[in-house]
C-alpha cells in the first residue's frame, strides 16, 4: 500500500498526477531530440511548458495539503512529506533547465539559418535577395524580426519561470526552517514544563508526608490527654498523676454537720 494513501487520499492522488506529468515530460524531451524541424520543436516545447505549469500547480496543492496535516501527524511524518515535496521541486527544476537549454539551442539554430558561416549559403541568400522586390525584402525582414521577437519573448518567459520556481523553492525552504525552529522551541517548553511539574509533585509528596507526621503526633497527644483525664476522673486521689493545666481538680467531698456529732 502506498504510504501516502495511509496518510491522505488527496495527497496520494496529487502525487500520482505529478508522477504522470514527470513521465510525460521525460518522454516529451526524448521525442524532442528526434525532431529536426524547428517549428515542430517549438510546438513541442510549448506543450512541455504547459505540462510544467500543471506540475507546478499540483506541487502547490501538495504543499497546501501538507500544511493542513501538520497538526494531525507527528513531526517525522511531516518531514517525510516535505522531503517528498522537495524531491518533486528538484525534478521539476531539472526539466525547466532542460527546457531552457533546448529553447536556447532552437534559437541558435534559427539564427544559423540566416547567418550561417558557409559562404555558399551567403551567396544563395544574396542571389535570393537580389531576385526579390523591395516589398518582398521588407516582408521577409519583418517576418524575421517577428520571429526574433517571439524567440526573445520565449527566452524571457523561460528565464522568468526559472526565477519563479527558484523563488518559491527558497520561500518553501525558509518556511520549513522557521517551522523546525518553532517545533524545537515548543519541545524545549514542554521539557521545561515536565521538569517543573516533576519538582512540584516531589514537593507536594514531601509536604503530605510532613502533614501526616504532624497529624500522627497530634493524635498521640490528644489520646494521651484523654487518657489522663479519664484516669483523673476515675481515681482523683491518685497523687502520682499531676493535674492537667487548665483542668480544675475534682471538688472535695463535703461532710454534713450532723455527721460529725
Amino acid at each position: 500500500m502506498d504510504p501516502l494513501s495511509a496518510i491522505s487520499e488527496d495527497l496520494a492522488e496529487i502525487e500520482g498526477q505529478i508522477a504522470d506529468i514527470f513521465r510525460a515530460l521525460s518522454n516529451g524531451f526524448q521525442k524532442l531530440e528526434k525532431i529536426k524541424d524547428a517549428n515542430r520543436q517549438s510546438r513541442q516545447l510549448e506543450e512541455l511548458t504547459g505540462k510544467m505549469r500543471d506540475c507546478k500547480r499540483l506541487i502547490k496543492e501538495f504543499d497546501g495539503e501538507v500544511k493542513d496535516l501538520e497538526s494531525k501527524y507527528d513531526p517525522a511524518t511531516i518531514k517525510m512529506l516535505n522531503e517528498k515535496k522537495q524531491s518533486m521541486i528538484k525534478e521539476l527544476n531539472s526539466y525547466v533547465a532542460l527546457k531552457k537549454q533546448n529553447a536556447t539551442n532552437l534559437e541558435n539554430k534559427r539564427i544559423d539559418l540566416f547567418d550561417g558561416p558557409h559562404e555558399g549559403f551567403n551567396e544563395d541568400n544574396g542571389l535570393l535577395a537580389s531576385s526579390m522586390t523591395n516589398q518582398q525584402l521588407m516582408d521577409h525582414g519583418n517576418h524575421m524580426m517577428d520571429e526574433t521577437d517571439q524567440a526573445i519573448d520565449r527566452s524571457k518567459k523561460t528565464v522568468q519561470d526559472t526565477i519563479n520556481v527558484g523563488t518559491e523553492t527558497a520561500a518553501a525552504l525558509k518556511a520549513q526552517t522557521e517551522q523546525m525552529s518553532r517545533i524545537v522551541n515548543e519541545l524545549d517548553s514542554i521539557q521545561f514544563s515536565i521538569k517543573k511539574a516533576s519538582k512540584l509533585v516531589k514537593e507536594i509528596g514531601r509536604q503530605v508526608a510532613t502533614d501526616k507526621c504532624i497529624m500522627a503526633l497530634l493524635f498521640l497527644i490528644v489520646i494521651g490527654v484523654i487518657a489522663i483525664i479519664i484516669v483523673k476522673l476515675v481515681n482523683p486521689s491518685n497523687k502520682d498523676i499531676r493535674d492537667i493545666p487548665g483542668l480544675a481538680p475534682p471538688a472535695p467531698t463535703r461532710k454534713l454537720l450532723w455527721e460529725t456529732n
